[in-house]
């Protein structure tokens, strides 16, 4: 990733280009570190996702004492959580959620739809 190279899955790009094309709002949240913002930013121009609202990642203040995969997947889970809660502060609705991995949907606030794109990989659960 950080060499800006990661190719766009092409069933994501779709789901994006027709959400946009109903006219709502894309908040990207992923559970990539802040130091990785520009290779992301790039990588994502690059392969023609591009016309999202904003794009949170997590900072390395958000990590705490990971010492197992159940420590990761839980401070995935809560700080995606705490990520929509903020945009609901903002007054924004969270519609969806779109994520690879099912920590990607866990935690409140929720949404009514959730999409579960596979990835070729890896997979946690």
């Amino acid at each position: 990733m950080e060499e800006s190279k990661a190719p766009a899955l092409q069933y994501s790009l779709n789901l994006i280009n027709k959400i946009k094309g109903r006219g709502i709002k894309i908040f990207l949240i992923s559970s990539r570190r802040e130091t990785l913002r520009s290779a992301t930013f790039d990588n994502l121009i690059k392969v023609g996702n591009h016309g999202w609202t904003g794009l949170t990642l997590m900072h390395d203040s958000h990590l705490y004492h990971r010492y197992t995969l159940e420590d990761d997947l839980t401070d995935v889970k809560n700080y995606k959580a705490e990520a929509r809660k903020r945009l609901m502060d903002e007054g924004y609705q969270v519609w969806g959620i779109t994520g690879d991995q099912w920590s990607s949907f866990e935690g409140l606030p929720s949404a009514k739809s959730t999409f579960k794109i596979p990835n070729s990989l890896y997979s946690i659960s």
